[in-house]
């Protein structure tokens, strides 16, 4: 089954209630019906390298299955029930599939980033009380052991820490090699630390304690955050099951291979994409532990794909416009979709990489608050670039305002407003595990406030405008502005800072600030960039430009107005972009579209190369138009 259209996924809905549907109630439930009905198709492959002709390591259902039971019984034997968490502090590998799927079996599986700092790690192991930890042991060329010995030393709710060793994955002569290289860790911290594939073989393959009676919450999963404690969003078993159901009613059977080199601490390869696996019983290929950071993989990445007969490839705007810098040299034949979250892709760099590949790409929307899926463009009926499709079957999403006393008002067709959502995925009430971070969080009792603003066109499908919060999302990862601003602010010649994204042709946006001194303050642009790199302690916060202005714009209570700061970003790169492809043309204003958001209005200068001028612009998300 699949959908042409909005009205494609009514009938769909209008079949059956979500209730009275015939569907699994727990996880495990559906990973066991997969497993009996697939039990020698391969479910979980991985490559530790990313060469085409690299070793490789793959599961079968049924091997999945038994190793997932005894992941679950590990963590019961360590005391971890129902409403307890096992955190994961890991990379991608077929152990992190096992122990996050024994996790949300046996009690919460808590992923979490492991390219966070100490701290971060550390105040959410405290936020979740988190009792057993997974990750890697000590290992060449990675801190993620450095990292969580650090985190649980700060965690006294942790008492064991249970360690994977990547060098399993090698054979002689770099096996042996490993034990000389591998960093000696003082873990100063109090918990047991045990082998988790030695300690998982001591367990039975199959469940020896009773499954959940129903639904309930069985993962925890953060949402970006840069600064102090990231918000943790609670996930239960129905929205868990309701990503999969999607995936495996509306893109995937057990007879497609999907690439997927997204990390599974995140929603999108953890939800929209392992679910999905477990509940069509399709294959899933994740190639080194850091998926697409990792050595090789953009190298490489169509031959793995010819390697594995890909049928859909997952991937993100970012990850695409890198691999356009890729000849394709290898045979995609067999590759028919390519699925693209996390933020929109520019035209440009959309119709580039469906002319290059041949493949079509689905546009989708999700968010973590949600479990994730929300909407996409529909596989075989019409893709409206820039758009992110229609809702999924019981997906109601709704276009709110808010009138003068506060309460929501229903927008109309093509009205902006902001983006609400009810579904099997929402949590009503409940959404985040701090109760106070739930209030005032949904319209109506059921309708998610997202934070985002778009609207629906005549079509039913969405688009999104712009953010009501300030995140700047770069590639994906969200970003605290805040974090930069104060870093700013402790400058002793800084009077007040505003930081933004930048629009960028390969991450969607990258951050940057405007600041207005103090009297007298002297300090430049360049120093400031330079004072940031030392006090901004995530290096994907730190801003790529910082101008110094002689004052800021501000809102009539003295608050940075950042849209103007927008506008002027927004200005300055895409005229950058056009003096540097020799484009005589320049951007004179940004305006704010109600329908499109902020549109850079272009004028020429003289003689253009019109189609040339799209391209260049068409790296970029943010609209434009001529000027009249």
């Amino acid at each position: 089954m699949s959908f042409t259209c909005r009205q494609d996924v009514i009938d769909i809905q209008n079949e059956v209630t979500w209730e009275a549907r015939d569907k699994p109630e727990t996880l495990y439930q559906m990973l066991s019906h997969t497993a009996r009905s697939f039990p020698d198709r391969p479910a979980v492959s991985y490559q530790l390298f990313s060469g085409a002709g690299d070793p490789s390591h793959t599961l079968t259902w049924k091997q999945f299955h038994d190793q997932c039971c005894q992941a679950a019984n590990l963590f019961r034997s360590l005391k971890v029930g129902e409403g307890e968490v096992v955190a994961l502090v890991l990379p991608n590998c077929l152990e992190t599939a096992v122990a996050t799927i024994g996790g949300a079996i046996a009690g919460i599986v808590n992923p979490i980033n492991p390219l966070l700092e100490p701290e971060q790690i550390g105040s959410i192991l405290r936020e979740t009380k988190a009792k057993v930890v997974v990750t890697l042991k000590s290992f060449p060329k990675t801190d993620i052991a450095q990292k969580t010995a650090e985190a649980v030393r700060h965690a006294p709710g942790v008492h064991t820490v249970l360690e994977i060793d990547l060098n399993r994955y090698l054979s002689p002569p770099k096996s042996w090699i490993v034990p000389l290289l591998r960093p000696k860790i003082p873990t100063g911290h109090h918990a047991d630390i045990l082998n988790f594939n030695k300690a998982l073989a001591g367990q039975k393959t199959a469940l020896d304690f009773p499954d959940s009676a129903g639904d309930r919450v069985a993962a925890y999963f953060h949402t970006g955050g840069t600064t102090g404690m990231p918000k943790v969003a609670q996930h239960r078993y129905s929205g868990m099951i309701y990503n999969g159901w999607i995936g495996h009613t509306l893109l995937f059977t057990e007879h497609d291979n999907v690439m997927c080199p997204l990390p599974l601490f995140h929603v999108f390869a953890c939800h929209v994409i392992l679910m999905a696996m477990i509940k069509s019983g399709a294959h899933v290929v994740f190639p080194t532990p850091a998926g697409y950071r990792g050595e090789g993989v953009f190298d490489n990445f169509w031959k793995l794909c010819e390697r594995w007969k890909i049928t859909f490839v997952i991937t993100v705007p970012t990850a695409v416009s890198a691999l356009m810098q890729r000849k394709v040299d290898a045979d995609l034949s067999t590759v028919r979709n390519a699925f693209s979250g996390s933020a929109p892709m520019p035209l440009e760099l959309f119709n580039r990489f469906e002319a290059a590949t041949d493949m079509t790409v689905i546009e989708g929307y999700g968010l973590t608050e949600a479990t994730c899926l929300v909407s996409c463009n529909p596989p075989e009926g019409e893709k409206k670039v820039g758009s992110v499709g229609v809702p999924f079957p019981y997906t109601d999403v709704r276009i709110y305002k808010t009138d003068a006393e506060g309460k929501p008002i229903e927008c109309a067709a093509d009205e902006v407003g902001e983006i609400c959502i009810s579904n099997p995925g929402v949590y009503p009430g409940n959404t985040y595990t701090e109760a106070a971070k739930n209030i005032d969080l949904y319209h109506h009792d059921d309708y998610l406030r997202t934070g985002d603003l778009g609207r629906i066109d005549p079509d039913g499908y969405l688009w999104i405008t712009g953010r009501a919060k300030d995140l700047i999302i770069r590639g994906g990862h969200n970003i605290d502005p805040a974090e930069i601003e104060e870093a700013l602010m402790a400058h002793g010649e800084v009077a007040m800072a505003g930081a933004i994204g930048q629009p960028d042709a390969h991450s969607g946006e990258m951050p940057c600030a405007y600041v207005e001194l103090v009297e007298g303050g002297t300090v430049t642009g360049e120093a400031l960039l330079e004072h940031c790199k030392i006090h901004v302690h995530e290096r994907a916060a730190i801003p790529k430009y910082v101008e110094v202005l002689a004052e800021l714009p501000k809102t009539a209570v003295g608050k940075v107005f950042k849209p103007d700061l927008r506008k002027r970003a927004i200005t300055r790169i895409y005229n950058a972009a056009l003096d540097k492809a020799e484009i005589a043309a320049e951007v004179v204003a940004v305006v704010d579209d109600k329908k499109r958001g902020l549109v850079a209005q272009v004028r020429k200068t003289g003689d253009v190369d019109e189609e040339k001028l799209g391209h260049t612009l068409g790296q970029f998300v943010r609209p434009w138009e001529w000027a009249d």
